[in-house]
């Protein structure tokens, strides 16, 4: 080995002014905003594109607006070694979350260049669009539709939350094709590509609790999502009506969020894997009031586990507790449609090369587990090859407090950088 991963310091100082200018560029006080098919996302891409020009990488699209900059190897026809995240943010986010992967990979390309290095077959970086289900509520958007696996009715069927357009419109807007993408043209395809890593920071507190700064993922919860879950009863009097004659959504509401929990503490005392979150838990603005009874309550869940058949077992259950709940208090819930994303293993070959390059380099590092999801979560599930690289980053994630540390990104590089060269 030519020893790339021992000598980054200029590729640490290029990202951190890569991270810097993304943060001047899509700052939205009290943190920054790149959109799903938005200007700050736009930016992102662009910048991104042009760094990779400067360093004689080819630069592609797709029809979805995924951005591509490759290396090229020796053989220009064996499978791809792919790096990638994310560019877009949740509203009023962190700098790094999803960031973080993509300049990870330019940097580690830099690297290559400058070393003089050319690999065994090409690296790809890949700026994946549109991962932050905040926007459309759809997950994996980008890196779904790079496979041609998007449905085409999501393309028609969601709608960003700010704008009240589809996310057809905003990628036409953006210069991409919808129709292609509708269509199911794929650009990648599973036997074109050798691996795929992906670094991210950890959007939890295991490795600030451990004092470790990089994590070596073992795999990615699936979820089930919830968007417009409704208990609808009827309104009435506050002072007038006893509890028998009740049609109360609130109490309906709240007993359906109980027996939610009941059922995620047998889950735990089982030693399943499961967390839930009732995310949002709202009446009427326009209807309640302190001395009417509510007549109608609005929910979302999102629920997740590294075992798909746990999620389709609480999914039905969860059906049965709605139902008894609402003959029991005369109300009717519906738990709408849901989305599930499956989860995903992380290669084995791989996570045992990242931990040979951690121990080579010196790098300190744990096993873990993603609660979060990830584009990643879509490459393992088309078998490709998948690992991940977690950084720790301080108080938590899709937030304007994420705190990565440039001395712990610099570490999560070197493992990138081992890895990739150990891949030849």
């Amino acid at each position: 080995m030519v020893g790339l991963a021992n000598h980054l310091r200029d590729e640490v100082a290029l990202a951190d002014q890569l991270f810097d200018e993304l943060r001047a560029h899509t700052g939205d006080p009290p943190g920054v905003t790149r959109a799903s098919y938005g200007a700050g996302e736009r930016y992102a891409h662009a910048r991104i594109a042009a760094l990779a020009r400067t360093l004689a990488l080819e630069v592609t699209t797709d029809v979805a607006g995924n951005l591509y900059a490759t290396l090229p190897g020796r053989d220009r026809a064996a499978p791809t070694v792919m790096i990638g995240s994310h560019l877009d943010s949740v509203p009023h986010g962190g700098n790094y979350d999803g960031a973080a992967g993509v300049v990870a990979g330019v940097a580690a390309l830099a690297r290559c260049r400058a070393a003089g290095w050319t690999p065994a077959q090409d690296i790809t970086v890949m700026g994946i669009r549109a991962e932050e289900l905040s926007w459309f509520p759809s997950h994996y958007i980008g890196s779904r539709a790079a496979f041609g696996r998007l449905p085409a009715d999501v393309l028609d069927g969601c709608v960003r939350f700010d704008s009240g357009r589809t996310l057809a419109d905003h990628m036409r807007e953006e210069g991409f094709d919808p129709d292609a993408v509708r269509r199911g043209e794929a650009h990648l395809r599973r036997d074109a590509i050798r691996c795929y890593i992906e670094l991210h920071i950890e959007q939890g507190p295991a490795l600030v609790g451990a004092a470790l700064p990089v994590g070596i993922v073992t795999g990615i919860r699936g979820n089930l999502r919830y968007k417009h879950c409704r208990v609808l009863g009827a309104y009435s009097h506050a002072g007038a009506v006893p509890r028998q004659h009740r049609r109360d959504a609130v109490m309906a509401a709240t007993a359906f969020v109980h027996a939610l929990e009941q059922h995620w503490l047998a889950r735990e005392a089982a030693g399943t894997d499961f967390v839930c979150t009732v995310g949002q838990l709202f009446t009427d603005a326009s209807q309640h009031t302190m001395t009417k009874i509510p007549g109608e309550v609005r929910f979302t869940m999102d629920i997740r586990s590294d075992d798909n058949a746990v999620l389709m077992d609480t999914h039905a259950e969860l059906v049965a507790t709605a139902a008894r709940i609402a003959a029991a208090r005369r109300v009717d819930i519906d738990l709408g449609a849901y989305m599930n994303a499956p989860p995903a293993r992380m290669d084995g070959d791989l996570r045992a090369l990242l931990w040979e390059r951690a121990r080579a380099l010196d790098v300190p590092a744990m096993d873990m587990a993603s609660g979060a999801g990830h584009d990643c979560a879509v490459f393992a599930n088309e078998g490709v090859p998948s690992a991940m690289i977690f950084v720790r980053n301080d108080h938590g994630s899709h937030n304007p407090d994420e705190a990565m540390a440039i001395a712990d990104f610099a570490k999560g590089l070197r493992l990138l950088v081992g890895l990739i060269e150990s891949l030849g």
